[in-house]
Order: C-alpha cells, then structure tokens, then sequence
C-alpha cells in the first residue's frame, strides 16, 4: 500500500505525448498524476477538460500534469476531441495508456490479483482507479486523494494542497484547515518560542502548542 513519503513507483509507459519513463519526466520539479478508470466515461470527461484549463496555474507552481485511464492511447486520442468539445481545452499534457493495467496495480489503485487486460472491463471493474498523487522533486508522494466515481474532482483543492505543501517544505510552519494563499499560517511545534520570534517575528499563542503568524515569504 502506497502512503505519503513513500517512493512513487517509476515505470516507462506509452502516453499521448509519447514514451516516457516517469521520474525522468517529473524531473526536478512536482508533478500531479490523476487517473481514470476509463475512456469516454462523463464525469472524468469534465475533469480532464478543467486540467486542461489550469495547466498554467500548475506551471506556475513548477509542476506538470499527467494523466492515465485503463485505455490504450489510441483510446486517448480518440477521446481528446470530446473533452475539448465539452470544455473547450485542448488536452496537451500527457495521457498515459494503461492497457495492461500495469500502472494501475503499481499504484495500488487495482489488486495485484487482477488478470487480463483493459479489453472488456467497464468502468465500475476500474471504479478504484479514482485517485490523485501529487509527487515531489524528491519522488516522494505528497498527498493521496481518491474519488468515487460520481464525484468530480476539485481541482482548485488540489491547487491549494500544492501551496500548502510548497510552502511548509521550505518553512517551518503548517496549514490551519481552509487554509489559502497569504492567510496565516501555524508555526510548528519543533520551533521554540525564541527561534519562532527571530525567524517570523510577531505571533499570536492560541494554546501552548497553537501558535500563529504571519505567512512566510
């Protein structure tokens, strides 16, 4: 089972964009990998048509957009067309094609157990490839999400997940729930009372343990 800071499994695979081999492709950068459990299926339709629409707010957070569903590219090529169609996006970032359902089960999203190909199962045999990885320069996966079927995305959410990961990697603070750009944020509790007055200056002591400031930077 694949927890936060764990390694994210390489592999090489086919996408839309061509062969990659994946921790090449993330670079020294972030990378959001979001999956699907089939082609030409309505509600990841939208879904891929929004990312489509933000590739440049991830761009700006040095991270790339990959997406895979349990097709074979050809699928996802065909299907491009409808999701510009519906949202009026072009698809640029890659699609990987999961025939073999190999990614699938590297990424826990399929038991190991699963036998055949992507041939002749439907979406609800796919139902728990439904999730979102948000990997870091390091390989190191950041945060997990998964989705029921029926239920779109947010992706905004995922946006502000990426700045709040950002920011406590290179500070020492963390996020309050809600949390969103330029909004206070909470100094951690490995740094004293001292170095939280040389390093933010004011803060406020909710509780010994809760202390807030300003955001850093």
């Amino acid at each position: 089972m694949l927890r936060i800071n764990d390694t994210a499994p390489d592999f090489t695979a086919e996408t839309t964009e061509g062969v990659i081999q994946f921790h090449d492709w993330i670079g020294g950068g972030y990378a959001v990998l979001f999956s699907h459990p089939k082609d030409f299926t309505p509600v990841c339709t939208t879904e891929l048509g929004v990312m489509a629409g933000m590739m440049d707010e991830f761009a700006k957070r040095n991270a790339k957009i990959i997406g895979i569903s349990v097709d074979p590219v050809s699928n996802h090529q065909k299907w491009k067309s409808d999701i510009e169609a519906v949202s009026g996006n072009s698809v640029s970032y890659p699609l990987i094609g999961d025939s073999e359902l190999k990614v699938a089960k590297l990424y826990d999203m399929l038991p190991a157990t699963v036998a055949g190909s992507s041939e002749g199962r439907t979406p609800a045999d796919n139902a728990t490839v439904r999730s979102v990885f948000i990997i870091g320069p390091d390989k190191k996966i950041k945060l997990t999400l998964t989705y029921p079927m029926t239920t779109g995305r947010n992706f905004n959410e995922l946006l502000r997940a990426l700045d709040s990961i950002q920011l406590t990697a290179n500070h020492a603070v963390a996020t309050p729930a809600n949390w969103n750009q330029g909004e206070d944020v909470i100094i951690t509790p490995a740094v004293t009372n001292e170095a939280a007055k040389e390093k933010f200056g004011e803060f406020e002591t909710v509780l010994p343990y809760l202390r807030k400031t300003r955001q850093p930077g």
